[in-house]
C-alpha cells in the first residue's frame, strides 16, 4: 500500500468526522471501509478516534460537543489543508475575506491548527504538522481521494483559495464547467458549477473516499443504516460515484475511477 510521510503545502492532509454518536460511527466506518479504530484521551469524558489502514492513520472522529450542537453544528466531515505556518495562513485568510472561526492553537506536540470559513461560509481546517504530518496512506480503497467544494460563489472561491494556498484552479478536461484544483502538480479536488448545488444547504467541502466497487459499497452503506443521497451514478470518462449520509447524517462521497 502507498505509504506517505508528509504532504506538500496546500494539499489535503487530514480528514476528520464530527459526529453525535462516536461509537456508532466507529462501527459504521470500520465495517464500510475496513478501518481499524483506536481511541486516545482528549479531555474529561472524551476520546479522539484515529482510523487506520495497514497500520497507517487515514482519518479520525470525535463527538460534537454540547456547545457545538447549540451553535447548530451538524455531523460533518472536515478537510484539513497542510500549511507551513498556521498563523501566517490564518492571517492571510482573513485578509482575503475569510473568517477565522478558531484562531491558531497547538495540539500538544502533534501540530498547530486553525479553523477557517471561506468568504461564502464553507469551513475547513489548516494543519501545520509537527510530530504528525497527517494521513499516512493514500491511493488505496478506503482512503481520501478528492475534495469537492460546494459553493454559492465559484469566482470568489477561485480567488480566495488560489490566493491562500496557491492552487491552480482550471476547467476540467471532461467538463469545462467543473473546475479542477491542482496543487504541487497533482489534481486534488474540484468545484462544480453553483447552479447544480442545493441552495438550501450551506457551502461546504465534501470528502471523497476511494472504493473498488461503488455499487457494492453503496449497498453496504445502506445496509449499515446510511442514506443514499445521490447515485451510484456513472460520470463518463471520470468514474462511478455516490453521495452518502452516514447514520448520524454526516455526508461523504464514494468513488471508483474510470479505467
Amino acid at each position: 500500500m502507498p505509504h506517505i510521510d508528509s504532504h506538500p503545502a496546500g494539499s489535503f492532509c487530514w480528514f476528520e468526522l464530527g459526529t453525535t454518536d462516536q461509537h456508532a460511527a466507529k462501527t459504521f466506518y470500520s465495517s464500510l471501509f475496513g478501518w481499524a479504530a483506536g481511541d486516545s484521551p482528549m479531555g474529561p469524558g472524551h476520546v479522539y478516534t484515529t482510523f487506520a489502514l495497514d497500520g497507517r492513520a487515514c482519518a479520525a472522529a470525535y463527538t460534537i460537543t454540547a456547545e457545538m450542537s447549540r451553535q447548530g453544528v451538524p455531523p460533518h466531515w472536515m478537510v484539513y489543508v497542510a500549511v507551513g505556518s498556521a498563523d501566517d495562513t490564518a492571517a492571510k485568510a482573513k485578509e482575503l475575506g475569510g473568517k477565522v472561526m478558531m484562531a491558531p492553537f497547538d495540539v500538544m506536540d502533534l501540530g498547530r491548527m486553525a479553523v477557517i470559513e471561506d468568504p461564502a461560509g464553507a469551513p475547513f481546517s489548516i494543519w501545520q504538522g509537527k510530530s504528525v504530518k497527517g494521513s499516512g496512506i493514500t491511493a488505496e480503497p478506503g482512503t481520501f481521494c478528492w475534495g469537492e467544494l460546494s459553493t454559492s460563489d465559484v469566482p470568489a472561491a477561485q480567488a480566495f483559495y488560489s490566493g491562500l494556498f496557491g492552487w491552480n484552479i482550471v476547467p476540467g478536461q471532461v467538463d469545462e464547467n467543473y473546475l479542477h484544483i491542482e496543487n504541487a502538480g497533482a489534481m486534488i479536488g474540484g468545484i462544480p458549477p453553483s447552479q447544480y448545488r442545493n441552495p438550501n444547504v450551506p457551502p461546504h467541502w465534501v470528502s471523497y473516499f476511494l472504493v473498488t466497487d461503488c455499487d457494492a459499497t453503496a449497498t453496504k452503506a445502506k445496509d449499515l443504516g446510511a442514506t443514499l443521497l445521490f447515485g451510484p451514478e456513472t460520470m463518463e470518462k471520470v468514474g462511478r460515484l455516490a453521495f452518502v449520509a452516514d447514520p448520524q447524517g454526516a455526508v461523504f462521497a464514494i468513488f471508483k475511477p474510470a479505467r
